[in-house]
């Protein structure tokens, strides 16, 4: 699709000048994409000043069916319709019943067999305080595990375990956390990458947990991302992730993995932990569960049910609408092979995109799972070091994002130093869409680094 340059649009704009002045400092995704949408379907977002954009954000992976699928707006206008309570706290509903079977039949059965299903507040943040709230209480710790790279939320005990200092640095501590190196070949903790920097990152973990002399008091848990989102789309190696479920069962420590942005046929396969073949002891799940809309939960195994009534409640964890839409996503995905569908598109990408990178040198690095990708932009220029990366470079990376946007394409950023472009299309994303998301991407690449400006 050809754009032409962005014409004034006085709706637009006045909304735009009204949320600048109304909302918060905080505020991210409307500072990089000052666009107003005002319709959607699948992959396609429509502006106030009727340009369109092909989506690789998907509300930051909660998509999985793109905007206003026919099958998730059915399931909420039968639920309208039959004047289902929308709001009812933790009370057994129909549509709660519905969701449960739906996820437990989507989890690997080794885990759905024996697990427990905890609704928490509408965000995955939430799950998170649960999942460590539930370990530290059945195991009587406090510590915790987590990762170099890791995002885990923004509430106090999901930022304690998150790796971002920017975030966490004017905040008291949230809570005694070890930091182990997350396997990360492009830019390996240890300086050699590959097999060897995966196997040192075990070795370490497993030592530390045995000295003596460590610092580390017996955690209440150990939580990890089967594949990075926000530290940069990297994949945890499946044998890393073996070693970890070892490492923590023998040593009687609960293996808590974050799905919330990997789940619902993400990566390739309808969970994460599915690749590596791992048994976690808890999985914390949102964004795509809730087929569009807010939700968030807990499951883990039964043994470690022993939070009394309260321990861990919301206001808003009985989400009639999103229990709908999810139960009807989770049950499309399966029934559609979607999760096979992802792998495949990933695939080409993925081929595609390292073929580009080497025609641009500014790419350093492309890695992923199925349709959730990342392209690191690096200076070439700063050479490389002992293992071959070269510096990032996160101002290319907001030239390439404002270079796509121009183009009709969304993409947002992330990694260590935002210098990770993270494509995170929808599953349904059409062989014809996925050529346009190349097309555009390579465009805006080779354009902002013609760039100096």
């Amino acid at each position: 699709m050809t754009l032409t340059a962005e014409s004034p649009h006085p709706v637009g704009d006045a909304i735009l000048r009204r949320q600048r002045v109304r909302e918060s400092a905080a505020r991210t995704y409307a500072r990089s994409f000052p666009i107003v949408p005002v319709r959607a379907s699948g992959m396609t977002v429509e502006g106030a000043d009727g340009r369109r954009y092909l989506d690789c954000l998907s509300g930051a992976g909660t998509l999985a069916l793109g905007h206003n699928h026919p099958v998730v707006l059915a399931a909420i206008r039968r639920t309208l319709d039959s004047g289902a309570p929308l709001h009812l706290l933790d009370l057994a509903t129909a549509e709660k019943d519905d969701f449960t079977t739906a996820l437990l039949e989507s989890l690997p059965a080794p885990f759905a067999n024996d697990a427990r299903v905890h609704f928490c507040g509408p965000a995955g943040t939430d799950a998170v305080e649960a999942a460590l709230k539930l370990m530290q209480t059945a195991t009587g710790r406090r510590g915790a595990l987590a990762f170099t790279g890791a995002y885990h939320g923004m509430t106090a005990g999901a930022l304690a375990v998150t790796g971002n200092v920017a975030v966490k640095e004017p905040l008291p501590s949230g809570g005694e956390v070890t930091r182990l190196p997350y396997p990360y070949s492009y830019r390996c903790p240890f300086g050699v990458g590959g097999e060897a920097g995966e196997r040192l990152a075990a070795v370490y973990a497993e030592r530390l947990l045995d000295d003596p002399a460590g610092g580390v008091v017996p955690p209440a848990a150990m939580i990890v991302e089967a594949v990075q989102g926000e530290g940069g789309a990297v994949p945890a190696p499946d044998g890393w992730l073996r070693e970890m479920r070892r490492i923590t069962a023998e040593r009687g420590i609960p293996l808590i993995v974050d799905e919330v942005q990997t789940g619902v046929g993400r990566t390739g396969a309808m969970w994460a932990v599915e690749h590596s073949g791992i048994v976690p002891d808890a999985m914390v799940l949102s964004k795509a569960i809730g087929g569009s809309l807010p939700l968030a939960v807990v499951a883990y195994r039964a043994e470690y049910d022993g939070w009394r009534p309260g321990a861990h409640t919301g206001t808003f964890r009985g989400n009639t609408l999103a229990m709908a839409a999810g139960a009807a996503t989770l049950r499309h995905v399966a029934a559609n092979g979607l999760a096979a569908r992802a792998e495949q598109v990933g695939r080409r990408l993925m081929t595609e995109l390292t073929a580009l990178k080497e025609r641009l040198p500014v790419i350093g690095d492309v890695r992923g799972r199925g349709l959730m990708l990342g392209v690191e932009l690096v200076d070439p220029a700063g050479g490389p070091d002992a293992v071959g990366s070269c510096p990032p470079d996160p101002a290319l990376a907001v030239r390439v994002r404002e270079a796509c946007l121009a183009r009709g394409l969304i993409v947002e950023l992330g990694g260590r130093h935002d210098a990770v472009l993270r494509l995170l299309p929808p599953l349904t994303i059409t062989d014809e869409q996925a050529g346009a998301v190349l097309e555009r991407l390579a465009e805006a690449i080779a354009a902002a680094a013609g760039d100096g400006s």
